[in-house]
């Protein structure tokens, strides 16, 4: 819980945080304010290998100048990890491993349940009277926007906590 607490403490001024929902075909991607208040879509990331997608998440952490990357772990229901935790794991691996090697440090990377986001995500779209069409064209932006809000808010609550 430490952890949480001593991100603010420290002072990340004009530091963001990104989140990333990885999927087989796509990336969905979003963004912190720099008050670490509120996320907001980015974009989508359409797969064309891993590297070449790590590449893409390195470049968006540089750009926007992010300290940590929070991505959405996809646990069964019961907790377990599944097929698609492995491939998150190993995306991670990978990530890490990219940032190791050109120099990138400094950067956090966290986890985050994602189990229900996409659901959660797909209401909030019908919410806002999209069509099916526009839904599964943002439909993994907005799921990233999930699970990073998810983790503010939960980081908001911690540090109130402390206080």
């Amino acid at each position: 819980m430490k952890k949480f607490i001593n991100k603010r403490e420290k002072g990340s001024e004009n530091m963001k945080m990104i989140a990333l929902d990885v999927g087989d075909k796509t990336i969905g991607v979003a963004l912190s304010d720099e008050l670490l208040i509120t996320a907001q879509g980015l974009m989508t990331i359409e797969r064309v290998g891993i590297r070449k997608d790590i590449d893409k998440v390195i470049n968006l952490i540089k750009e926007h100048n992010c300290n940590t990357v929070v991505i959405g772990l996809p646990k069964n229901l019961n907790g377990t990890d599944s097929i698609q935790t492995e491939k998150v794991y190993e995306f991670r691996k990978m990530l890490e491993n990219k940032m190791r090697s050109t120099g990138v440090k400094g950067i956090d990377i966290v986890y985050q349940d994602e189990r229900f986001t996409t659901v959660i995500a797909e209401k909030i779209l019908i919410e806002a009277d999209l069509s099916r069409k526009k839904r599964k064209e943002v439909i993994d932006k907005q799921a990233a926007v999930v699970i990073l809000q998810g983790y503010l808010d939960r980081l908001s609550n911690l540090n109130k906590r402390s206080e």
